[in-house]
């Protein structure tokens, strides 16, 4: 069944990259490829076929396709259940918890205002797309205030090492039922995927989304490099939206993993308690550090 399931998310993605590559994103293609050379068009007409039709088609994909993935998930597999009736480790402090909390709510509004932005013809614009980005505007204020600390306070456990690989290669045990325990330290290797993307990417989010939404920043750096204010514009629309496409996956996975996938997760990240069975599987080195240096439990 399985690899029936694997067999069908393959057509699937096959079909839908037939769908986001039809006739006229193979007419972009070309035109990107031929921009520069004799005859080729302006970067403005690339720039429109960018945001109207590769963009739109693959965040399309992205909102519809990985909430169907996880559904399959869910289904088929089922989550993880640990044992809530054990010794409990205290992972998360308060200040942990807090920083976590505020980079959560902003996330909650960016990820839908972005998304109702970018499809704002299907919502027929007007107030309720603007005031969609107002939101998206204030929300980051919210994440600029958390993104800091929370690299400052998470940076070391976030390097990747070698068992990271044997986690991606069994994919952290998702796709089995069984209860093995998965090489992992604190983070698994999806965990530090997703802190990454989120933080150093954030930050170019963070620039690129002001920029967007003042429109007219006068800076002096732009001439160095031989940019004009439209120019820049253009190229913060770009990097935004494809760094945004990474963050939207990131964030429905996250999602997916803490509230779905894995029985009372999201409550370690509210109290600062995980479940030892939890810790002794998903985390099992850092199960056996804890141990070692005999962390007091509950």
């Amino acid at each position: 069944m399985l690899k029936t399931l694997l067999m069908l998310l393959g057509l699937s993605s096959i079909a839908f990259a037939y769908t986001a590559v039809s006739e006229s994103n193979q007419d972009l293609i070309y035109t990107m490829l031929a921009y520069g050379k004799e005859g080729s068009v302006y970067l403005d007409e690339v720039f429109v076929a960018l945001q109207t039709k590769l963009f739109k088609n693959t965040y399309l994909g992205i909102i519809v396709i990985i909430p169907l993935i996880f559904l399959v998930h869910y289904l088929i597999i089922g989550p993880k259940k640990f044992s809530h009736e054990g010794k409990k480790y205290y992972i998360f402090s308060l200040f942990n918890r807090i920083v976590h909390g505020m980079a959560a709510v902003s996330f909650m509004i960016l990820v839908p205002t972005g998304l109702i932005m970018m499809f704002g013809s299907y919502f027929g614009g007007g107030e309720f797309v603007r005031v969609s980005k107002e939101l998206h505007a204030v929300s980051n204020f919210l994440f600029m205030i958390s993104v800091v600390p929370m690299f400052i306070m998470w940076v070391k456990n976030m390097l990747f090492t070698g068992e990271d690989i044997k986690w991606f290669m069994i994919l952290g045990g998702y796709l089995s039922k069984e209860k093995k325990p998965i090489p992992a330290g604190k983070f698994n290797a999806g965990q530090k995927m997703w802190f990454w993307v989120c933080t150093i990417g954030g930050i170019a989010m963070i620039f690129t989304g002001i920029t967007i939404y003042v429109q007219d920043l006068n800076l002096g750096v732009l001439t160095m490099f031989g940019f004009t204010k439209i120019e820049m514009l253009r190229y913060c629309i770009i990097v935004h939206n494809v760094v945004g496409m990474a963050m939207v996956a990131l964030f429905f996975t996250h999602v997916y993993m803490s509230m779905f996938a894995i029985k009372g997760a999201l409550q370690s990240i509210i109290s600062g308690y995980k479940e030892e069975e939890e810790v002794k599987i998903l985390h099992s080195s850092y199960y056996k550090e804890l141990k070692e240096k005999d962390i007091a439990v509950k």
